[in-house]
């Protein structure tokens, strides 16, 4: 009798340890940090763009930050039409197909980036077989091409595209690209209506750098509100986030902001990045084809980015972001020009080989700390009405 008192009683001990075992190991779950998505839910996206090698799933390490982090994605390069079309007539969306797979998969907001660009377009895009510039009339007709193939294939699964990419100058006139040239200003109207054509509920945006100018910003306004008097669909303004630690002003930024917001579409924060290195001869914008010869002097944070320029870079974010939260009725989505900062492209331009330091996540995928103060401060301002 005795005997089966003392089972009875371990029994019960060994059931309370079970449970309270059982207990602890729950509780990483209920006691989890908030995450960026989890501080801007209800207010805007928070995005990131992805680099070929996280697409094709060859980096598991950063991926895990983008599942966890992140409810938005754009592609680095692999949806631009020097990609999609490398040969006219061969469509190749091999990548771009596992890209926004992976954001059906995980329940991200999906952007296409970008549909026309006079950059990383194939070559053969303009010419003829003999290299001469092709009609006006045969330019137009492989634009739509290019565009209803692209958007009609991903109709449903991308949410938004980038329909028109740094068109406007930094002294407000429009960029005398090959579309341009051939076509003339009005390939930008072409372009929005045969996106809306191939999918007419998806969002479309224009997307520029230096946004921040004066002169550019009246620029883009008239462009917007030319396309909009001649009833032209065109849903947001993509304003990229190429900035430095003294640029640019954070002032003339959101009187931009407010101005183009102003004009009834919403705003996205398409490409952000924060350099903290010195720009070559005053050089500011974003224009892709720059180039500087390296200079030590112009890498100074090779080894390691001191304390100090680390301050810096974590108010600097701060302030933008807390800029973000302020006009959280107006602005849709803010991306991440990548996950981390050993993939960004800023290491190698305007200059190669330099190392810099532009991302919230380092080198080995860990949050700055400036991460942890961008969520208290969203998780603490309340959501607008």
């Amino acid at each position: 009798m005795k005997m089966n008192k003392q089972r009875n009683q371990i029994a019960v001990l060994l059931l309370l340890a079970t449970i309270v075992m059982s207990g602890c190991a729950k509780s990483p779950d209920t006691k989890k940090e908030p995450t960026l998505k989890d501080a801007f839910a209800g207010k805007f996206y928070i995005g990131t763009a992805l680099n070929i090698p996280q697409i094709l799933g060859r980096d598991s390490a950063s991926l895990k930050v983008v599942k966890n982090q992140f409810d938005a994605i754009v592609a680095e390069n692999c949806m631009k039409s020097g990609h999609l079309e490398p040969q006219e007539g061969f469509f190749d969306f091999s990548t771009a197909d596992k890209f926004v797979q992976f954001g059906l998969d995980n329940h991200l907001f999906v952007t296409g980036h970008t549909l026309i660009w006079h950059s990383q377009a194939p070559r053969w895009f303009f010419t003829d077989s003999l290299g001469h510039d092709v009609s006006r009339d045969v330019m137009i007709a492989r634009m739509k091409n290019y565009i209803s193939t692209v958007v009609g294939h991903f109709k449903g699964k991308v949410k938004g595209w980038d329909v028109v990419n740094e068109a406007v100058l930094d002294d407000g006139s429009l960029r005398k690209s090959k579309f341009y040239q051939i076509i003339g200003p009005d390939f930008i109207k072409l372009a929005f209506e045969f996106a809306h054509e191939a999918d007419p509920n998806a969002e479309l945006y224009y997307n520029d750098y230096s946004m921040a100018n004066p002169q550019k910003r009246e620029g883009v306004i008239r462009m917007v509100k030319e396309l909009q008097s001649e009833g032209v669909r065109i849903d947001g303004i993509g304003m990229q986030g190429h900035i430095g630690l003294t640029h640019p002003d954070i002032d003339e930024f959101e009187k931009s902001l407010e101005a183009f917001a102003s004009l009834g579409v919403q705003i996205n924060i398409s490409e952000l990045d924060l350099s903290v290195l010195p720009n070559p001869d005053f050089h500011t914008g974003a224009n892709v084809s720059d180039n500087f010869k390296y200079d030590k002097k112009l890498n100074p944070y090779a080894e390691a980015l001191p304390d100090s320029v680390a301050k810096a870079f974590n108010q600097r974010c701060l302030d933008f972001f807390n800029l973000f939260l302020k006009h959280q009725d107006v602005i849709e989505r803010v991306t991440l020009w990548g996950v981390n900062d050993g993939q960004s492209w800023k290491n190698n331009w305007p200059v190669r080989g330099r190392t810099d330091y532009p991302l919230l996540f380092d080198r080995n995928n860990l949050p700055k700390p400036v991460v942890k103060e961008i969520i208290d401060a969203a998780m603490n301002y309340p959501k607008a009405d």
